[in-house]
C-alpha cells in the first residue's frame, strides 16, 4: 500500500483513505466484523501495528536524509526554485510537507548531513 510513500504528497484526504483500508486489511485479518462494535484503536492495538500516517512520514524522511546528503541530480531538482503560483489555493508540495514532517520531529535541516545522528 505504501509503494513509493516516499514521494508522495499526500493530502488529508488520502491519509484517511489509507487509513480505512489499513484497518478494513486489521479487520479482516483478526475476523473481526463491524457489527462486532469492536473500536479501531483496539484493532489496531491487538496487532501492534503503528499507524500508517506513521510510516509514511518515516518514509518520507528516510529519502530525504540520504537525497540531501548527495550531489546527484535529486538535490539539485529539490533545490530548484519554483514558477509563480497561479490563483486559488495552492496545491500540496512534497518540500513543504517534508517542512512539516522535520518541525513536527524536532529535526532540523542540518542534521540531514550527519549520517549517524540521522
Amino acid at each position: 500500500m505504501t509503494y513509493g510513500s516516499e514521494c508522495w504528497p499526500i493530502k488529508k484526504q488520502h491519509a484517511n483513505k489509507l487509513h480505512a483500508a489499513e484497518m478494513r486489511m486489521l479487520r479482516w485479518a483478526g475476523g473481526v466484523t463491524i457489527l462486532d462494535h469492536i473500536k479501531n484503536s483496539h484493532v489496531s492495538g491487538s496487532f501492534r501495528v503503528t499507524p500508517i500516517q506513521e510510516k509514511l512520514t518515516e518514509n518520507r524522511l528516510r529519502w530525504y536524509g540520504p537525497a540531501m546528503r548527495s550531489h546527484h541530480m535529486t538535490r539539485r531538482v529539490l533545490e530548484m526554485s519554483e514558477k509563480p503560483r497561479g490563483r486559488g489555493r495552492p496545491k500540496t508540495r512534497w518540500m513543504a510537507l517534508i517542512q512539516k514532517d522535520l518541525k513536527e520531529a524536532n529535526n532540523p535541516a542540518e542534521t540531514t548531513q550527519d549520517r549517524h545522528s540521522w
